[in-house]
């Protein structure tokens, strides 16, 4: 079964720690959706979304990658880092369209330093 997590971490690196601590794990083929907005991912059997939450929602990167580039029908997970909360939503309106399953989510607080956060 080929898997691939698709993210997004562009602040603190929350997101793209997590993912990697994964892939250590996990086979799976990480895919910086910054540096490669255009991927092929039909021969993937699963693909995760992961993300920080900015103004709660998933990142533009990742939603403008699932937009263009996630096919049909395809099972999916998600993982968020987040300093408020997570909140899923933004992706799920798209993964709906897709008519993705979603089978799993994740998520868990990072180091934010944005709005009441900010420690300055």
């Amino acid at each position: 079964m080929r898997k691939a997590i698709v993210y997004a971490s562009v602040h603190h690196g929350n997101t793209e720690k997590l993912v990697k601590g994964i892939a250590e794990e996990c086979q799976v083929d990480l895919i910086d959706a910054v540096k490669q907005p255009d991927v092929d991912l039909s021969s993937y059997d699963m693909i995760g979304f992961a993300s920080g939450i900015y103004f709660s929602k998933f990142h533009q990167s990742i939603l403008g990658f699932v937009e263009k580039n996630l096919p049909d029908d395809k099972k999916v997970f998600l993982i968020c880092t987040y300093g408020g909360s997570a909140n899923y939503k933004s992706i799920e309106q798209i993964l709906d369209e897709k008519r993705s399953k979603v089978i799993g989510k994740f998520g868990c607080k990072g180091y934010d330093t944005f709005g009441p956060f900010n420690k300055s």
